[in-house]
C-alpha cells in the first residue's frame, strides 16, 4: 500500500508540473524587418515555423532578422537585449506564470526609446509586435520560447558537461508526461 501512495504522489507531482520542477526555456528574440520585394529572399532558418503566420498577420513577402538573442529563462528573472545597427530590443522577464513569463519590453532607436510595454510570453505562442515602418518596410519584434528539441540542440552545441542526475531526472519525467498523453 505505500508504494501506491508514494507512486500516486510522485505521478501527481510530475502532472501538475510544479514551478521547482519546471525546466529552463530558451527564448529567442529577434528586430525582423518585413518589406515586400519583387524577388523574396528565403526565409531566415529562426523564422521557418512562423513563416505563414508572419506573412498572413501583416502581408509581406519577405522577413529580415537584423538582431537577435537567445536567452535561457532559469528563474524567470533574466534580462537581455537583441541589437541591431539602429535599433536594440530590452527584455526584462519579470517572472514566470501559469502560461509562460511576463515581460517588460523597451525597444529603443539609438538611444532612444520607441516602446515601452509589459507583455506576457506563451510558452506555447509567439509573441510578436508590429514596430515603426523602416523605409519601405515594418520592423516586427518577435519573441519565441523554444520547444525541447530546439533548446537541446542549442546545449549540444554549447557542450556543457552532463549531470547523469539532472538528465535521469528530465527523461523519466518525460517518459511519464509522455504516458499522460
Amino acid at each position: 500500500m505505500p508504494f501506491k501512495a508514494v507512486l500516486f504522489a510522485v505521478c501527481f507531482v510530475l502532472a501538475t508540473g510544479t514551478t521547482f520542477l519546471q525546466a529552463a526555456h530558451m527564448v529567442w528574440s529577434g528586430l525582423v524587418i518585413a518589406e515586400n520585394v519583387p524577388q523574396p529572399a528565403p526565409i531566415p532558418p529562426e523564422l521557418n515555423k512562423l513563416e505563414q503566420t508572419l506573412k498572413g498577420l501583416f502581408g509581406y513577402n519577405q522577413f529580415e532578422v537584423i538582431g537577435q538573442s537567445n536567452k535561457m529563462l532559469k528563474t524567470g528573472q533574466e534580462d537581455w537585449l537583441a541589437n541591431s545597427k539602429y535599433f536594440g530590443l530590452h527584455v526584462d522577464a519579470r517572472g514566470e506564470n501559469a502560461s509562460g513569463y511576463t515581460l517588460n519590453l523597451k525597444l529603443y532607436k539609438e538611444k532612444d526609446v520607441l516602446l515601452e510595454t509589459d507583455a506576457n510570453l506563451s510558452r506555447s505562442s509567439p509573441l510578436v509586435i508590429k514596430g515603426p515602418q523602416v523605409g519601405s518596410g515594418q520592423l516586427l519584434l518577435v519573441l519565441v520560447v523554444k520547444d525541447e528539441e530546439q533548446t537541446s540542440a542549442h546545449h549540444r552545441r554549447h557542450a556543457e558537461p552532463p549531470n547523469p542526475i539532472k538528465a535521469g531526472w528530465y527523461r523519466l519525467r518525460r517518459a511519464i508526461q509522455n504516458a499522460f498523453h
